[in-house]
């Protein structure tokens, strides 16, 4: 049995994400998941919240909560948001958990055993306002590679360069809002990941079909300007994992902690230890290659601005620690979701966010539309207009209609069961003969996780029964013929559990009332299309499902549009 490792990258826990967030990493990293999962594969399949550094300490700050407080509550929203857009989590974890503390602790006693730690002195920002040195994200101004005036300390996100807080021109605090800042010297640990660039260079090189956006914002850390630089890894803050060296402070570095992008990577594997030590499974097989994790695929998601962490950073952190960890073997990277003509913004509230989404309509509304329209390879742009089109055409008028027309047809004229009568014909082996070649390359998209092409492909796959079912025309072939008009019917429903299968991996809640109407929990990969059609056998009862999508009304497009308009700047 194939074994894959999957994760998705961990969202910060400050607030409820948004569509953009969604479909950059968790909304993908499922699908394949359960694309996975019914081909047979053993998954595992782990998130995590992100909790420490700047966003948290800040959003406690604004809750007016203490910050360990507020990331356990922040972690059950996003936990029900999870579940309630069907995200098939093995395990949903906290990078606050002690499997993570002791995790980061050993990683780095292992990487400065290797001589890849060094103490450093550094100037960095400090606020005389809040009478604090501000880490990255607490500072803001404007980015000295492409002038956006609201660039982090740590890095732009508007064109993704990697920065230092004095790297900012015009810098600001993010508590107070003072420009009253002073450069002074501190010392941290830095993960000299100058030492490993060749090394890192010829792994990103080795890796086979990547996406090109994956290895070309790699590569150009890695070769751009002065090249990969050495990175702090600890930061002046009360929220995080101590900065220790086996069971005591590491000297120098008292009340630091570990900086969030070098611990929250970690989580993936201490996120599995977790499921581990709650399921008494074996977390090893999954990340030791000395333990069996040699056989296992590993596939990241992530938004593009969090591929120079996963290329480069994390891997420094595997490879350099000189123990046998898994590394990825395969990176999805993908572009930015846009709103109706501005951006997504968790922190400046612009977009629909996940509890809005299923506040109006529920999930698989959502995750067809946004799997469908996934920014693969460019950035693309949520409209209403464009989501009410895809929603009424593809998920009621070719999905639901052909479900909701092949049920009701057979009640009425043959009652609640597969009717016996007929065989099939020419344009029935014709049909299997076109999901034949339909399904192949379905499989083949998903197995390259290509999403958009997929999803096309599936859609083309409803389509075929539905023009099978209007040259068949069983509504009018039983005047003449009632034999062949239940031979037609048997095979279209058969096709309702096809398309209930095919799909689930997309739109799991409709599958799931597919699968229940046409009364079967029989949910078998369909690899021979001919045997996956004569799976509900004549006399094989079924119920008429409820409608499995209503349409969206323009009234109800414009009064979102309306509604959601004021959460962009």
């Amino acid at each position: 049995m194939p074994r894959t490792l999957i994760t998705s990258a961990i969202p910060y826990i400050n607030g409820i994400k948004h569509l953009g967030n969604l479909v950059g990493s968790q909304l993908p990293a499922d699908l394949y998941a359960r694309y996975c999962r019914a081909r047979g594969h053993e998954v595992m399949f782990i998130c995590a919240t992100d909790e420490h550094g700047t966003p948290a300490e800040l959003a406690a700050a604004k809750a007016g909560k203490p910050v360990a407080e507020y990331c356990a509550e922040m972690w059950q929203v996003q936990k029900d948001l999870a579940d309630g857009f069907r995200l098939s989590f093995d395990h949903f974890g906290r990078s606050s958990s002690h499997q993570n503390h002791k995790l980061t602790q050993h990683f780095a006693g292992k990487l400065d055993e290797a001589g890849l730690i060094d103490e450093r002195s550094s100037r960095q920002v400090y606020s005389v306002a809040d009478g604090r040195f501000l880490p990255d994200r607490y500072i803001e101004g404007t980015c000295p590679n492409c002038g956006f005036e609201d660039a982090r300390g740590d890095q732009c996100d508007n064109c993704t360069k990697q920065l230092d807080p004095t790297d900012l021109i015009n810098p600001r605090s993010v508590i107070s809002g003072s420009t009253d800042l002073e450069v002074r010297e501190t010392k941290h640990l830095y993960l000299k990941q100058s030492l490993l660039k060749d090394r890192l260079d010829q792994w990103i090189d080795s890796q086979q079909g990547w996406p090109v956006l994956a290895t070309s914002i790699a590569k150009k850390w890695l070769h751009d300007g002065d090249g990969l630089q050495d990175r702090g890894i600890t930061r002046d803050l009360d929220w995080g994992i101590p900065v220790m060296k086996g069971d005591k402070p590491w000297p120098g570095m008292e009340g630091k902690v570990f900086y969030v992008w070098f611990d929250a990577p970690i989580e993936y594997i201490a996120g599995t230890v977790e499921w581990a030590d709650a399921t008494g499974g074996d977390w090893e097989r999954w990340w030791r290659t000395d333990k069996g994790a040699r056989d296992v695929r590993y596939v990241q998601f992530m938004g593009k601005d969090n591929v120079p962490f996963h290329t480069l950073s994390f891997p420094a952190t595997l490879l350099g620690s000189g123990e046998p960890w898994k590394t990825v073997d395969y990176l999805k990277a993908l572009n930015y979701l846009n709103y109706d003509g501005g951006q997504f913004s968790t922190s400046r509230g612009r977009g629909v966010f996940m509890d809005q989404a299923l506040s109006i309509l529920p999930a698989d509304y959502w995750r067809w539309w946004l799997l469908s329209h996934a920014p693969e390879n460019s950035d693309t742009e949520f409209t209403w207009e464009n989501f009410q089109g895809s929603v009424n055409k593809d998920l009621a008028d070719v999905l639901g209609n052909f479900v909701s027309r092949v049920t009701k047809f057979c009640r009425s004229k043959f009652g609640e069961e597969v009717p016996a009568d007929g065989e099939w014909g020419t344009a029935e082996a014709a049909l299997i003969e076109t999901l034949s070649t339909r399904l192949k390359a379905y499989e083949a998209l998903m197995d390259g996780i290509e999403i958009r092409k997929a999803a096309a492909e599936l859609r083309a796959i409803w389509v075929a029964g539905n023009e099978y079912l209007q040259e068949a025309a069983p509504w009018a072939t039983f005047k003449e013929d009632p034999a062949k008009a239940a031979a037609q019917i048997r095979m279209a429903l058969n096709l309702i559990r096809f398309y209930a299968v095919l799909s689930r991996p997309f739109i799991p809640d409709a599958a799931d009332a597919m699968l229940a109407g046409m009364r079967t929990e029989q949910d078998t990969w369909p690899s021979d299309v001919d045997a996956a059609l004569r799976v509900l056998e004549p006399g094989h009862d079924f119920t008429v499902p409820d409608v499995l999508f209503a349409k969206i009304t323009d009234e109800q497009r414009e009064d979102w549009a309306e509604r959601f308009a004021g959460t962009r700047d």
